[in-house]
């Protein structure tokens, strides 16, 4: 039987850190494909999800939050944000109620110079109450007391006015359904990229270390998860389980420490937390061994950055 899709598309997800891309994009596709934490530089790749419709096919990246490049690690995140500037179909740029229209600006005026089209996503709008001026302040919960939706959505209009403006609430999945909408009526016509079947460019191998890793950044503070790695070094495919051997990586012998615990008992955490999620996510049982290392450079080695798959 002929497949129907006829309109197909690359639509690429930019946006500063911790805005709720991630967020965004599990709630558009339906899984949970990103990790999503409070901490900043949470997505580290581009992930793609893919969702098919009777007669279209929309390809979502998710990407890392725009930062200014300290080592190179953060040059490669930020060159797969370029990347995906530069090959999609439609762009949409997420903001939110909290963040200033100032920050990392120049990715902000890029939008206004780009042929696809843009949609500007202000998200978190569950936080706001009250319809007066911004003013700025939070109540007891974290929530603004005084910023309007009409005057996020104008100050947008005005910064971007090629985009069409979208307040949404991605964890509450509030307003979802119409960006997806305006996203199918955007695409091109062209055929499906990728089989129905499908569903996104990354393999159980980089799920398994996304998972261990979003375990990592939820359980350690301070330095800990921006000096960390996760390698899988074996993922075979049993008859009733997968069986996963992990090697996080940190940068001094201090962190491998902090990562193990006295008598082992963080890294144990981590391991039962990690473990329980993969069961979730592969539906299958999961025997999973983790191991620490040190590897002082890995951030700024090309080498190792090229086997982590920050480099192609």
């Amino acid at each position: 039987m002929e497949d129907k899709i006829n309109r197909s598309g690359f639509v690429n997800i930019i946006g500063n850190p911790n805005v709720g891309k991630s967020t965004l994009m599990n709630a558009l596709v339906g899984e949970k494909l990103s990790i999503v934490t409070a901490k900043a530089q949470t997505t580290r790749h581009r992930i793609m999800g893919i969702v098919n419709g009777d007669d279209y096919q929309i390809v979502f990246s998710d990407t890392p939050g725009i930062l200014k490049p300290s080592y190179e690690l953060q040059e490669a995140m930020m060159n797969f944000v370029d990347t995906a500037i530069g090959d999609a179909d439609i762009i949409i740029y997420v903001t939110d109620v909290y963040e200033s229209s100032e920050k990392n600006r120049e990715y902000v005026d890029k939008l206004n110079l780009l042929s696809v089209p843009v949609i500007v996503v202000i998200n978190k709008i569950d936080k706001l109450i009250g319809d007066e001026s911004a003013s700025g302040k939070k109540d007891a919960k974290g929530r603004l007391e005084s910023q309007s939706i009409e005057s996020l959505v104008e100050k947008w209009h005005g910064l971007v006015p090629k985009a069409d403006i979208l307040p949404m609430s991605a964890l509450e999945k509030f307003n979802t359904d119409i960006l997806l909408n305006k996203i199918v009526s955007l695409l091109p016509q062209q055929p499906a990229w990728y089989d129905r079947d499908v569903f996104t460019d990354k393999n159980l191998r980089f799920f398994a270390s996304e998972i261990l890793r979003e375990k990592i950044l939820e359980n350690y503070t301070k330095e800990i998860p921006y000096c960390t790695e996760v390698v899988i070094e074996q993922f075979k495919e049993e008859e009733e389980m997968y069986s996963i051997e992990a090697v996080i990586n940190v940068v001094r012998e201090s962190q491998k420490g902090i990562i193990i615990g006295k008598k082992g008992a963080a890294l144990k955490r981590v391991g039962t937390q990690a473990r329980k999620e993969m069961e979730n996510f592969f539906e299958k049982k999961v025997f999973l061994k983790i191991f620490v290392k040190v590897d002082p450079s890995w951030r700024e080695n090309k080498k190792e950055l090229k086997r982590f798959g920050y480099i192609q």
